[in-house]
């Protein structure tokens, strides 16, 4: 049995993970009371069919509600059984958008409190809950599609006893992604950016591959991040992580990311089965 509890900004894409998940099979439920979560998860592991369970929990609930969950599902734990707690978020900016196209109203607006106001309020809020969230999702370049398939990628099919590992590249000018564990600046690295020959391609080509593999730099770097993930994601394993993102960086996100990224994964995929790789800002997917 799984039992995720989906939180996060409104606006972001709880919704959206609900759904995706109701149709992987499990039994969803927006806006659950946390109090209930208990007798929820007792009468499911009592039963005899223990259907994998996703549970919404947002700025709807009281203030008292929301602080105890972090302890509720450390009760909850066990060595057959760990509930996750999934945090979904979005750039402000964006979630402004977003609640201005659909004419959708925050949560908390109220006479007095603006939207934006409503926004910022609501991160105070779930703050605490991003710090300890098992995995956190950035939905900001996400399309819906791009989050149902995220949410099969890294909830569906993801096994609880093995750490999913993804690997994620991007562009510095667009910003750091929010749900990184690592993130490594491969900035100081040779640009084939300034290659004419090379600027319209991704680290994905073979042209591209052979620029790199030209450079002793590169390669080196790649073997200190190998060495150093090799030892120390035994150590996230042991304390039951389930969920880790390595984000490689560079000016654009299209050539050293993409290629350090690609080449990570094929390192790592022997040794954990569930390696997965995302490039945010090449529009390959």
């Amino acid at each position: 049995m799984k039992l995720y509890v989906i939180t996060g900004r409104s606006g972001s894409g709880k919704s959206t993970v609900l759904h995706a998940l109701e149709d992987g099979g499990f039994t969803c439920i927006d806006n659950f009371p946390v109090p209930l979560i208990f007798q929820l998860v007792e009468n499911s592991l009592s039963g005899d069919n223990r259907a994998n369970i996703a549970v919404s929990v947002d700025a709807r609930s009281s203030t008292s509600d929301l602080s105890q969950l972090p302890t509720i599902l450390r009760q909850l734990a066990s060595d057959s059984f760990r509930p996750r707690l999934v945090f979904l978020d979005a750039r402000s900016a964006v979630l402004v958008k977003r609640f201005d196209e659909t004419r959708r109203r925050h949560p908390l607006e109220r006479v007095g409190v603006d939207l934006r106001q409503a926004i910022e309020s609501e991160s105070e809020l779930l703050a605490h809950l991003a710090e300890v969230a098992d995995l956190q999702i950035d939905t900001t370049e996400l399309t819906l599609h791009d989050l149902v398939n995220v949410t099969k990628e890294r909830l569906i099919e993801a096994n609880d006893q093995q750490l999913s590992l993804l690997f994620r590249s991007f562009a510095y000018r667009n910003g750091v992604p929010v749900d990184a564990d690592y993130v490594f600046d491969l900035r100081c690295l040779p640009n084939p950016h300034w290659v004419p020959e090379l600027r319209a391609m991704s680290g994905r080509e073979r042209k591209v591959q052979e620029f790199f593999e030209a450079h002793e730099t590169v390669e080196q770097l790649y073997q200190q991040i190998v060495d150093f993930l090799t030892r120390w994601l035994p150590q996230f394993e042991q304390q039951n992580t389930a969920y880790l993102t390595v984000a490689l960086g560079c000016t654009g996100g299209r050539h050293r990311s993409v290629y350090m990224a690609e080449r990570l994964a094929e390192a790592f995929k022997s040794t954990y089965p569930h390696v997965l790789i995302r490039h945010r800002d090449t529009g390959n997917g």
